[in-house]
């Protein structure tokens, strides 16, 4: 089994040199359907929020080059064969850091907790955010106003909503004139 923390250990630095923020290092089942495991990490450019397909094949390849020379220096942090995947966190994004409770307060999240705070396992609601003593608040669309410690969560994501779109800074529009352009002079033809 892949040492998860050992790995953040290995990625976050990659990503840093390359001005990104580590958002979140998994494993899980593979989605080629051979029974392999994918490595899956997310990362953002803190000025956009995102990461854009170039910069996504620049973090997998400086990760895959360093993980490749640690095993070929006897260390292994993921037995077996695995699929690398790298990914920017979404819209929807995870709610994995701290800075993301503080950062996404009074958006709607949903909340799955390892154990059963005030009766709920589950919560959604609008995100309160995260106190000094890492006590994270939600306002729960049921529940009302629950707070738990971080260390209880086990998945915590953002809920696409209007709110969240609009509060979403577009990744690049660079260009997206000369295409919507293209289309009309097209529909003119």
């Amino acid at each position: 089994m892949a040492d998860l923390a050992r790995l953040v250990e290995v990625i976050e630095p990659e990503a840093a040199a390359l001005g990104f923020d580590l958002v979140r290092v998994k494993m899980v089942p593979s989605e080629a359907g051979d029974g392999g495991e994918a490595l899956q990490i997310m990362a953002e450019d803190p000025a956009t929020g995102q990461l854009v397909i170039d910069q996504c094949a620049a973090l997998s390849r400086r990760v895959s080059e360093r993980l490749d020379a640690l095993e070929e220096a006897g260390t292994v942090l993921v037995p077996g064969a695995y699929h690398l995947e790298v990914s920017s966190p979404g819209i929807d994004r995870p709610l994995t850091r701290v800075k993301d409770f503080t950062d996404w307060a009074g958006h709607e999240a949903k909340v799955s907790l390892t154990e059963k705070v005030h009766g709920h396992r589950n919560l959604r609601g609008s995100l309160v955010g995260i106190d000094d003593a890492g006590l994270v608040t939600i306002d729960d669309k049921k529940a009302g106003e629950v707070s738990f410690p971080r260390e209880l969560i086990h998945a915590a994501k953002l809920v696409l909503t209007d709110a969240l779109i609009a509060a979403t800074q577009p990744l690049d529009t660079d260009g997206a004139e000369e295409v919507f352009e293209d289309e009309e002079e097209k529909a003119d033809d």
